[in-house]
């Protein structure tokens, strides 16, 4: 029987399904939840839902004048490969992981997700219309950098081999579903490192630039993003976590234990094209405060940091809670950054950020 788009099974006890392989979806209801926190996960992105218009780029078009040819090297190498990176994520998580999801709170998360990565992609394509005098030029060499396609092949081939897989099932649902979760958590672990990893090379290099005051603007546009994905990445290890410790599934349970290796190799693997990308980009000089060395410290203390989240032993030798990028700190939480106006837009807003939950004892033994 092929996958439906409602369910009409009125008897369904969302709150006892689990979050993948489970009953079709039915009723998107939001008044109980079995993981509350993907309905709060929703909220917290809706809440910070931004438009790239909202930054001015004024000054970083004339910036972009006086960079040296190695930094602008630098900047549109990354542009290049973080637009690469968003354009999938802005369907991945869609395409690959909604055809199995079985809870209204999860399946709204992930839609959310998946609109948020296309704001970016949109907040890319902005910024190079608005700095390069031929934009196209920037957009079709992204696919001819044998840098950027080498880690766009293992980006990508953890949702490709979900998502076909995923096409047989809807069609039929027959026969074990291990080998179809074996894939699905291969895909989950994949996204967790590209929204925890594959991402802050490239950070760290648009904040240094900010930080010499140059390119403010896109920076702060990196800023926003980042903070994004810093909830897309809560989204990733929230799934992760819950198979590892409350989902009640000894399929998966198998797989997880038969993966480990696997995932801890994924980890390795990521590392290391990050660590040949800060090398590409370095390859003709370093900037005042970040250099190809930093950086590969800096991807080993990231990657520690994700894989202990989710309960896996850091593998590399860097001090514990010591960043070698401290100053990356108050660009990835944007609300730090101090603005001007008349410049850039106010960064620490939150739509919707006021509850609205009041009971009527909230205010008791107040008085006037």
């Amino acid at each position: 029987m092929a996958k439906s788009v409602y369910n009409k099974n009125a008897k369904i006890d969302f709150t006892k399904q689990p979050m993948f392989f489970g009953e079709d979806n039915a009723v998107q209801r939001f008044d109980t939840f079995k993981y509350p926190i993907f309905d709060k996960l929703t909220q917290q992105q809706l809440g910070l839902f931004w438009r790239p218009e909202e930054v001015s780029l004024q000054k970083d078009r004339n910036d972009w004048q006086e960079l040296r040819p190695e930094q602008k090297h630098i900047f549109t190498s990354n542009l290049r490969y973080q637009t690469l990176l968003d354009s999938v994520q802005g369907r991945g998580p869609c395409l690959a992981f909604l055809p199995f999801c079985s809870l209204p709170e999860l399946e709204s998360c992930i839609l959310i997700w998946d609109f948020m990565e296309s704001i970016h992609s949109r907040s890319y394509t902005y910024i190079i219309k608005n700095i390069y005098s031929n934009p196209s030029d920037v957009f079709d060499k992204i696919l001819t950098d044998s840098y950027i396609t080498e880690r766009a092949e293992s980006v990508t081939k953890t949702y490709d081999e979900l998502i076909e897989s995923g096409h047989r099932w809807s069609l039929d649902k027959r026969g074990s579903t291990k080998e179809l979760k074996r894939k699905l958590w291969r895909a989950m672990i994949n996204v967790n490192i590209l929204e925890g990893v594959r991402f802050y090379v490239s950070f760290a290099c648009s904040f240094a630039f900010g930080e010499l005051k140059l390119m403010e603007g896109s920076a702060k546009i990196i800023s926003l993003i980042a903070r994004d994905e810093s909830q897309h990445l809560g989204v990733s290890q929230r799934i992760i976590n819950n198979y590892i410790k409350v989902e009640k599934d000894k399929e998966m349970d198998q797989v997880i234990k038969e993966e480990e290796q696997n995932v801890i190799q994924m980890y390795k693997d990521a590392v290391e094209q990050e660590k040949r990308w800060a090398n590409y980009l370095f390859k003709d000089g370093s900037m005042i405060g970040l250099n190809d060395k930093l950086l590969h410290n800096y991807v080993e203390y990231i990657a520690n940091k994700r894989m202990k989240a989710i309960g896996l032993k850091p593998v590399y030798d860097q001090p514990a809670n010591q960043n070698p990028l401290p100053w990356t700190e108050h660009w990835l939480n944007s609300r730090g950054l101090q603005n001007a106006p008349q410049e850039t837009e106010i960064e620490s807003y939150v739509v919707g950020g006021i509850k609205q939950d009041v009971e009527k004892d909230s205010f008791k033994g107040f008085t006037l």
